[in-house]
């Protein structure tokens, strides 16, 4: 079984990076200000201010960031679009691994008829376009619904994870503790539950780390086209969608989601590159 040692000397090697600590406090600078920064603004998320339509950062008082066409404070709904941005992005990866690790680690255990059976499923759906497969789940539904989106992007996501997980369990169930538990009359539910899933936890860890920035990013991209979260709803794509249809006359409307956009995919992208390193057997 994984020690707890593992977990302890990867957050020693995380704390000796002052470039992961960075990002991950930047990162959770960001969340924490999504969370908390509406409370601090006047304005609701859906208020129109007829009087200030489209007012740059700092021209008013009270809109921090300014305003959109409508007079909507850029603000507040930059810090919501984060909130539904990172929330998509949390459950989209939390479904795209529980589909991924019980796929992957049945086939892998099971083996024969079943694993190939099951992996070549995995591979028939590799090779249809991943983009054509989620526009046709968001358009089929109902479209714009977060629900919608998240198991579209997550129903779809699991396709790496399977193949991670597979190999790995292919290689524990050799393990001398798992052969233990197999002759003391342990059915293979409770191997798979019991000793290889537990011990794939740090290779499953390290890829949910880097999913959630695909995640998020393919969610931007998604809103970005119009398949995504629709009014009155905002993710940062769909912010940065707007800001570029106002970017000549009005560029803080595509400047603010862009840069929140930003600072945290290079953000989380450096913390799961960070745990990757730290979690990694070879450098132990």
């Amino acid at each position: 079984m994984m020690g707890r040692g593992l977990w302890v000397d990867a957050w020693r090697r995380l704390r000796a990076s002052r470039v992961v600590l960075v990002a991950m406090g930047i990162a959770v600078a960001v969340t924490v200000l999504a969370l908390i920064g509406p409370l601090l603004s006047p304005y609701a998320v859906d208020t129109l201010d007829w009087q200030h339509l489209a007012i740059g950062p700092g021209r008013v008082a009270s809109h921090w960031l300014g305003t959109d066409r409508l007079g909507r404070d850029l603000f507040v709904r930059t810090l919501y679009g984060v909130r539904i941005s990172l929330l998509i992005g949390l459950l989209a990866s939390l479904v795209s691994l529980g589909v991924g690790v019980t796929w992957g680690s049945v086939a892998g255990y099971v083996g024969g008829r079943t694993d190939e059976w099951m992996m070549r499923f995995v591979d028939v759906l590799y090779s249809l376009p991943y983009l054509f497969i989620v526009i046709i789940l968001t358009t089929l539904f109902t479209r714009g619904s977060l629900t919608v989106l998240l198991l579209a992007i997550g129903a779809i996501g699991w396709l790496t994870t399977a193949r991670i997980v597979r190999g790995q369990t292919l290689s524990l169930k050799r393990r001398e503790f798992v052969e233990a538990a197999r002759a003391t009359g342990v059915g293979t539910p409770g191997i798979i539950i019991r000793h290889i899933v537990p011990n794939l936890m740090g290779s499953v860890v390290v890829y949910a780390t880097l999913s959630i920035p695909q995640m998020i990013l393919f969610e931007s991209f998604l809103s970005f086209l119009g398949l995504g979260v629709q009014e009155p709803l905002a993710s940062l794509g769909s912010l940065i969608y707007d800001g570029a249809q106002e970017m000549e006359s009005s560029p803080w409307m595509l400047l603010m989601p862009a840069l929140f956009l930003v600072t945290l995919l290079v953000c989380l992208n450096v913390v799961g590159d960070g745990l990757r390193d730290a979690l990694d057997p070879r450098d132990r």
